[in-house]
């Protein structure tokens, strides 16, 4: 396969990409894409209204102790509508390897109701060199645990950031 900017999850539906092929009109337009999963601060041509391109933003650093696993509902409803209306999502982060496979790992998980191994797996058997960071893994797991919807009242996740914060005061 090889390293590519751009692999398809769902065929003509779903991408999963990184920040070339986002900034790429030609890359959104040979796919008619339609809404951007950005799961990154580095601006893009559909930030600005004209492009008619959708777009959610998630501001995540690739780190695993950055809390995803509270936008994974968000996300995955976003795709989830995008899609039933006819729409070609794109998925991106920066390089397209860890946080915007976990968002795909989770609208698969989401859609699909199959595990996260089993939704990485898809991911990597689509894009080989994906390498979701281990913290992102687990929280696609709680994910799961969750049922698809972490809030900050929820116990799973309540549990989990609580355990976060005290390992990052630890190594200070």
């Amino acid at each position: 396969m090889g390293w590519k900017n751009v692999s398809t999850i769902i065929e003509g539906r779903l991408f999963l990409g990184n920040l070339s092929a986002a900034r790429s009109t030609r890359a959104l337009s040979e796919r008619r894409i339609t809404h951007i999963v950005s799961v990154c601060t580095e601006p893009i041509p559909s930030d600005l209204p004209e492009s008619g391109i959708s777009q959610l933003r998630i501001r995540v650093e690739d780190v695993d102790y950055a809390d995803l696993l509270i936008h994974l509902p968000s996300a995955v409803r976003f795709i989830h509508q995008a899609l039933q209306d006819g729409g070609v999502v794109l998925v991106h982060c920066v390089q397209g390897l860890s946080r915007s496979a976990a968002v795909v790992a989770a609208y698969l998980m989401y859609s699909r109701r199959i595990s996260a191994t089993a939704a990485l797996e898809e991911v990597r058997r689509a894009r080989e060199q994906t390498w979701v960071n281990p913290g992102f893994q687990e929280q696609l797991v709680l994910f799961e645990l969750c049922q698809y919807n972490p809030t900050p009242t929820n116990g799973i996740y309540v549990t989990w950031r609580h355990q976060i914060t005290h390992r990052l005061a630890a190594r200070r």
